[in-house]
């Protein structure tokens, strides 16, 4: 008689700033991964703040936690919160990445970027790393963890898993949804020389002191590897199973924004067409409709206001990850706007997922060459811009407009699987 050896689940530590209530892109992706890790015998712990300055809050979230994984959390101190005596709304905005224009910053939203540039390096949660090392320490050596897992940004997370690293040896997987000093809102912190070159010099040590680095784009990885030889592993972002949503299709010709529209998100040539299709086709004018689902800047605002567009504006707002479901589905056109830079290439937003399961087709705009191009072509979701498309995107808006008429506008996706959350998760139970 054989005993067939019970194969007891790999306990791995989860280290994340972003957690719900958060709401945001920022957390949705280990939300997932802890999901459907314990289906791969993978026993996830989730390290979080006790008590976050979120800048979104979304507690529709809060239950998709399942009540068997173990999560553990140690007091942050938060300069946003203190920033708020100054100026709330300029401590608001920064803390959700929204920076103005330089012309257009006042002296205190100037003064709050040199100090959140060059006082607190990497970011402002880098006051968490040295007690939550000091916490997590005693913690691993308790429970016997050989596996942690740091996710950023906030990129100061990762210093975390340095000084455990370095401390216990234990296995070390760096996560970045973002890059690091390649973001695009990094050039708008006014860092001084010192400054930009500790970011690197940390960001170096992290890539190089990681035993394996997890990339949500190949764009970054490229990058990346110019800096280590660590093995680099891309694991983007995705979509999930939603539960049976009641909505009906707009009645509308709607375009649908859905997230931040930051100021230097301002695709002009989109509301070029879109003011010339209003003002020569009567119809279209009648059925038009612009929705923004999320914050949206003033310069935006102001520059679409400049078309003679802002009566076909349905500013909704925020809105938890539920409705924002429901907009994608029931919206005619999704519009997913990116920076035309060669930093935003690497950038592929979490909702782009989402808006490929959606049935409906997406209209994207941002620099030649990235990720979102590569991704939207290959799923034939949609149609892909830069700044200067003029011409064929006018046609396009006027083929699905069409459509609309003719009520037979949708997409038609192939080969999504591969980006499921289960999927995704298996890769990552892979390196594990």
């Amino acid at each position: 008689m054989s005993l067939r050896k019970i194969k007891v689940p790999k306990k791995t530590l989860i280290i994340t700033y972003y957690w719900p209530p958060a709401g945001g892109p920022g957390v949705q992706r280990w939300l997932k991964f802890v999901k459907y890790l314990p289906e791969f015998n993978i026993d996830p712990v989730v390290f979080i703040p006790e008590n976050p300055n979120y800048p979104i809050i979304d507690e529709s979230l809060t239950s998709e936690v399942s009540k068997d994984i173990t999560i553990i959390n140690h007091p942050i101190k938060e300069p946003y919160k203190w920033a708020g005596f100054f100026s709330n709304t300029s401590s608001k905005t920064i803390s959700k990445g929204i920076i103005s224009d330089e012309k257009e910053q006042s002296f205190i939203e100037k003064a709050m970027l040199y100090v959140r540039g060059n006082f607190f390096i990497p970011d402002a949660r880098i006051g968490w790393v040295k007690p939550s090392v000091s916490f997590l320490l005693d913690y691993i050596k308790k429970e016997g963890i050989e596996t942690i897992i740091t996710t950023g940004p906030p990129h100061s997370v990762h210093l975390i898993g340095l000084q455990i690293k370095q401390k216990l040896g234990v296995k070390w997987l760096a996560d970045f949804r973002d890059p690091w000093t390649t973001i695009g809102y990094h050039k708008q912190l006014r860092l001084t020389s010192a400054s930009k070159a500790k970011h690197k010099s940390l960001e170096k040590e992290v890539l190089n002191t990681s035993d394996q680095i997890i990339v949500t784009s190949f764009v970054t990885k490229k990058e990346f590897q110019g800096f280590t030889n660590k093995s680099i592993e891309v694991i983007t972002n995705g979509y999930d199973d939603e539960a049976t949503l009641e909505f009906q299709m707009d009645t509308k010709f709607t375009l649908s924004h859905i997230g931040s529209l930051l100021s230097k998100r301002n695709p002009e040539i989109l509301w070029r067409v879109l003011s010339e299709l209003v003002r020569d086709n009567e119809s279209f004018s009648k059925d038009f409709q612009l929705n923004f689902i999320g914050a949206i800047s003033e310069k935006v605002l102001k520059s679409i206001k400049k078309y003679n567009l802002s009566n076909y504006i349905n500013e909704v707002g925020y809105v938890s990850h539920q409705e924002a479901i429901i907009y994608q589905k029931k919206s005619q056109v999704l519009l997913l706007i990116e920076i035309d830079s060669e930093d935003t290439k690497c950038i592929i937003p979490g909702k782009l997922f989402e808006y490929t399961i959606s049935n409906r087709p997406i209209v994207a705009m941002g620099p030649k060459g990235s990720d979102v191009e590569k991704i939207i072509k290959e799923t034939n979701t949609g149609h892909y811009f830069n700044y200067s498309d003029y011409e064929s995107l006018k046609r396009i808006i006027l083929e699905h407009y069409k459509a609309f008429q003719n009520k037979t506008l949708q997409s038609h996706p192939i080969g999504l699987q591969k980006y499921h959350r289960k999927a995704l998760t298996k890769s990552l139970a892979n390196l594990l």
